[in-house]
């Protein structure tokens, strides 16, 4: 099993909204998916009981149970364990950062963000956790000069994930239905990017934890394109 914690020191850069759509989609490509919501805000939990479906698990859990959870999970079968923390520094934060095989710390690309993303790496290192930075809500047009200045500041602090993730409206309106993108529009432009990103982040897992290799799983399933949900 292989553990993913969205973490950082500023709120609103949306690491639940990350978590929700890049759990679906790694479930559609065949891993079993559990998310940990550790944030008081409980934005998984929430989007978890709008959606209604088991086939992902969602469980709101405390610093303090956190290693007994995700010794259960593991021991359950599950493959792939994503956990949302709040936007601040606290225990909670600790906690998901040093049960993590991977701390993946969201960024807008502005400079307070960029602020914020150096004071998480900060604590990431000191727990010798592995990390990567993703830029998040960025503008549609990828290459403005706000977002060549974000990536190129993520990158000098110790590296970026591809692709970057854009503002867009599917991710909003996924989140407000219980869906990742990948359901709600699966041929969209927000699909593609959750679909790469969770490549780009698996590639990461198999070097952060070598010994974790994900089991065999069956071809990739992709949602079928009458799937589009925005006429819903």
């Amino acid at each position: 099993m292989r553990t993913i914690a969205l973490v950082t020191q500023k709120g609103g850069s949306g690491k639940s909204t990350i978590a929700s759509s890049l759990a679906v989609a790694a479930h559609e490509a065949g891993e079993r998916v559990f998310l940990i919501d550790m944030d008081p805000q409980a934005s998984l939990s929430r989007w978890y009981k709008v959606r209604k479906d088991v086939s992902i698990g969602c469980e709101a859990v405390t610093a303090a149970r956190l290693p007994a959870a995700l010794a259960a999970l593991e021991k359950a079968g599950v493959t792939l364990v994503i956990i949302d923390t709040p936007g601040t520094e606290s225990p909670v934060a600790q906690a998901a950062m040093k049960g993590a095989d991977l701390c993946v710390i969201p960024a807008r690309p502005n400079v307070f963000d960029l602020w914020a993303s150096e004071t998480t790496r900060k604590f990431v290192k000191d727990l010798r956790k592995e990390y990567v930075f993703l830029l998040n809500q960025c503008p549609p047009v990828q290459q403005s000069a706000r977002v060549e200045e974000g990536a190129k500041a993520l990158e000098a602090m110790g590296g970026v994930v591809t692709p970057f993730i854009s503002a867009r409206v599917d991710f909003q309106e996924a989140a407000r239905h219980g869906y990742g993108v990948t359901e709600l529009n699966p041929w969209g432009a927000a699909s593609e990017e959750i679909q790469k990103l969770w490549g780009s982040l698996k590639r990461r897992l198999a070097k952060a934890a070598p010994g974790k290799a994900a089991p065999a799983k069956s071809a990739p399933v992709k949602s079928a394109p009458v799937k589009d949900r925005r006429a819903a």
